[in-house]
């Protein structure tokens, strides 16, 4: 029965909204934990999470993520009509992210309370803390498969380690993170698209130094992609950047086989009107590569 419940699950997830089948268009809205009250200083408008709602459910969204506080408040009104994926642990970025940690916030029994389709776990992979997390990791996992809810990893390199082998965004990086979502269980991956040929990089292990010159970026993305055993990967979009910037990245994502995208800042620091025309040219993106 546990196994129906999770294929009912990421069934509503890849058939909601307006992408085609199979694919993923996710608005979180996470940040004001990892990063406080910033993000919302460029579009005061965001700082209300009715307004990344409104975005989610007019720009056709396949879900919206975030913690349980903001859940319990805000989505009363949208029941039923804007999948949601809970976000169950978090830290702040005040301390240094070199031991980085992220503890539960809620539990898989608060999601299905809340009647999510998925969770959310973040977990930093490299962190001198990454055995508390993996264990932490295993018994969210194991509460999960019981209940029926998929998990989505929001897989990341973190740490001095990752630092001193080419840096967190390094393609050594990003292919180790979403390897390790899919070993740990992850059914879907979250990661970054790695950058290439930076001044880090040239501390990467040898064989990666290596495959890192024959590769373009829509190369590495598949080998990140390849990494990730079958499991789904979407990308994130990170920091706000202009749209065409965005929509390169999401293009190369997308044909080297990624599944979608799970952009926030990029979306709702915008004006409503120019988030939703961005929405609409993802969708887009995901339409002709579908």
């Amino acid at each position: 029965m546990a196994f129906l419940g999770k294929r009912t699950r990421l069934n509503r997830l890849f058939s909601h909204g307006e992408t085609p089948e199979g694919r993923l268009l996710v608005l979180p809205i996470d940040q004001g934990l990892e990063h406080g009250p910033i993000d919302f200083l460029g579009n005061p408008a965001a700082a209300d999470p009715k307004y990344q709602v409104e975005i989610a459910i007019k720009g056709g969204f396949s879900a919206i993520a975030l913690h349980r506080g903001l859940a319990e408040r805000h989505l009363q009104e949208v029941a039923g009509r804007l999948p949601l994926i809970l976000k169950i642990n978090g830290k702040t970025n005040i301390p240094s992210d070199s031991r980085a940690f992220s503890p539960l916030t809620a539990h898989v029994e608060d999601a299905v309370a809340l009647g999510a389709d998925a969770i959310g776990y973040t977990l930093y992979v490299g962190s001198p803390a990454q055995g508390r997390d993996i264990a932490q990791f295993s018994e969210v996992k194991r509460e999960a498969e019981r209940l029926g809810m998929p998990v989505i990893v929001w897989s990341y390199p973190r740490g001095s380690s990752i630092e001193q082998k080419g840096g967190k965004n390094s393609l050594y990086a990003v292919a180790y993170a979403a390897r390790v979502a899919a070993e740990v269980g992850a059914d879907i991956v979250k990661v970054n698209i790695p950058k290439l040929h930076t001044e880090e990089s040239m501390n990467m292990p040898k064989v990666y130094q290596e495959l890192e010159r024959e590769l373009d970026l829509e190369r590495a993305m598949e080998h990140v992609i390849t990494s990730a055993s079958g499991v789904p990967v979407i990308i994130a979009g990170g920091g706000k950047v202009d749209d065409e910037t965005l929509l390169s990245k999401a293009r190369i994502a997308i044909e080297a086989g990624a599944v979608g995208f799970i952009f926030g800042r990029n979306i709702w620091q915008r004006p409503m009107n120019e988030a939703l025309s961005l929405a609409e040219r993802l969708k887009a993106v995901l339409k002709v590569s579908g």
